[in-house]
């Protein structure tokens, strides 16, 4: 009989780095982590993984409760390929033709083909001559994407020094970094359906055209050219692979485990606090909504920013969505529909210029089964209705239930069917619910505005100037709002970590 005594030398112990937050920049940040061959702990606060990208089942109703667009799926290639892995092992993706609806009036319907050529063909319909237009244009857009989305995104914007060898000026101007959407838009094509189209990505993504750099037509190459897809049982696939990716290397995920505070001494922080439990780390990423973690989780001297800065940021839209069972089929739908019937300049003022709530708000439904039969019981409809609204507005019972009787009423006069007196289920989430399950300042579902001083090195710095192996990722840091650009924040973020700390 012996006894024994083992020590651990935690000198030969890999680095140990949490990760705040498990959404796309979170599992980014932790797989990329993990690849270097630090020990990774994503903790978050909610019941699974995704962030805004979770999901929830309902009476056997299946809803992705925030992303629904998959655009640039060479990013999510890239990202499964990085970890020896590839899309098809975790789903099935379908690119959808048509690509989505636009209801401009109740007899003026709009789909948007998967080919370029039959898109080059409704824009002749639409105008005489723009398909040559927008030949150029898309042109010029896979420029920018293939420079923006293969070196720009991957830049962390610490200093502007990233951007000063020649050819990364040269392509700035050549990027039209410093000319509106807008202008480019407004000067090739005359018809506002096509202006509508061209413009529909930013106005609900993010600023005002006039205010968005032409660069962002990169959104539009994404658009008409890349095609838009669908993940086969719904986004929340993508966290599902994501998440096997990062635990088949040593990833440990602890759910339900909110922040409370991150522990720091002198100019480091070692750990943080969860549910008053004390957990040890070498570096922290934050990815989860940057105002919250400065305001709520950092003490005052240790903030990159204060409150004024925050209340001086333009922030894209929030949202009320609704999540609707529907017995039976609706007719007259396709995968995506936007309803543009009311006017883009009063939905524009009413969230950026002068923010309130919409008086006829233009809005969003998305019918995934149509597509994907595993989303609803057979033969029934499962919606998603969505508004964009401003940031930081009030929100009531009574003016949830408003919109939701407009949009309805919109819906039904459009499809020719009545909806309201068959739904089955139905749930709201709202800017208090962003607040409340995403810590979202003012209630944001987007982030950041894309203005130009809202663009690359002006976008909230991913190093805390005080804490130095303190990052963040995700949406309101570099390189901005959106699945894709939050993807690449998190792979940033942990190379930042990499910078710092070292091995």
């Amino acid at each position: 009989n012996c006894s024994c005594t083992i020590t651990f030398n935690e000198d030969l112990m890999p680095q140990h780095v949490v990760v705040i937050g498990s959404g796309f920049s979170g599992i980014s940040a932790a797989c990329a982590l993990a690849k270097k061959g630090y020990r990774v702990t994503v903790v978050e606060k909610n019941e699974c993984a995704g962030g805004r990208a979770s999901f929830f089942k309902a009476d056997r109703f299946m809803f992705d409760m925030g992303p629904s667009w998959y655009w640039m799926p060479d990013v999510f290639e890239w990202f499964f390929n990085e970890y020896g892995s590839s899309v098809e092992e975790h789903y099935d993706l379908l690119r959808l033709d048509p690509a989505y609806r636009i209801y401009f009036a109740k007899n003026e319907i709009t789909d948007i083909p998967a080919s370029i050529d039959a898109l080059y063909d409704l824009f002749e319909q639409l105008e005489p001559g723009s398909s040559i237009q927008l030949k150029k244009f898309l042109k010029d857009a896979a420029y920018k994407y293939e420079v923006g989305m293969k070196d720009l995104v991957y830049k962390p914007c610490n200093s502007i020094m990233e951007f000063a060898d020649f050819r990364m000026v040269k392509a700035l101007f050549t990027m039209q970094l410093f000319t509106s959407l807008r202008k480019e838009v407004y000067g090739k094509f005359k018809n506002d359906k096509i202006r509508k189209i061209l413009e529909f990505p930013v106005y609900f993504l993010g600023a005002l055209p006039s205010n968005t750099p032409a660069l962002y037509s990169i959104l539009n190459y994404a658009d008409l050219a890349l095609g838009t897809w669908y993940p086969q049982g719904g986004m929340y696939k993508i966290i599902e692979g994501m998440q096997r990716v990062a635990e088949k290397m040593g990833v440990e995920f602890l759910f339900n485990s909110p922040v409370t505070e991150i522990a720091t001494n002198g100019n480091t922080t070692n750990g943080v606090y969860i549910n008053g439990d004390f957990f040890k780390a070498d570096a922290v990423v934050a990815a989860a909504d940057y105002n919250h973690v400065e305001e709520k989780l950092l003490n005052s001297k240790a903030k990159n920013y204060d409150a004024k800065y925050w209340d001086k940021k333009v922030f894209a839209p929030s949202s009320i969505i609704y999540y609707l069972g529907i017995k039976g089929k609706v007719n007259n739908l396709l995968h995506h529909n936007l309803f543009f019937d009311q006017s883009f300049e009063q939905f524009a003022d009413e969230i950026y210029t002068n923010p309130r709530w919409p008086s006829n708000p233009l809005f969003y439904v998305s019918a995934p089964s149509k597509t994907d039969p595993s989303v609803a019981p057979e033969g029934d409809e499962n919606l998603f209705i969505l508004v964009p609204v401003a940031a930081g507005l009030e929100d009531t019972p009574e003016l949830r239930e408003k919109y939701f009787d407009m949009v309805m009423k919109r819906i039904e006069d459009f499809t020719g069917e009545s909806i309201k007196n068959r739904i089955v289920y139905q749930r709201t989430f709202a800017p208090k619910d962003f607040v409340s399950r995403y810590n979202a300042y003012k209630g944001n579902a987007y982030g950041l505005a894309n203005t130009l001083l809202q663009t690359a090195i002006f976008k909230p710095k991913m190093r805390n100037k005080h804490i130095k192996n303190l990052v963040y990722a995700g949406q309101l840091t570099v390189p901005g709002p959106g699945v894709p650009p939050s993807l690449i924040s998190g792979y940033v973020a942990a190379g930042e970590v990499e910078k710092i700390i070292g091995h």
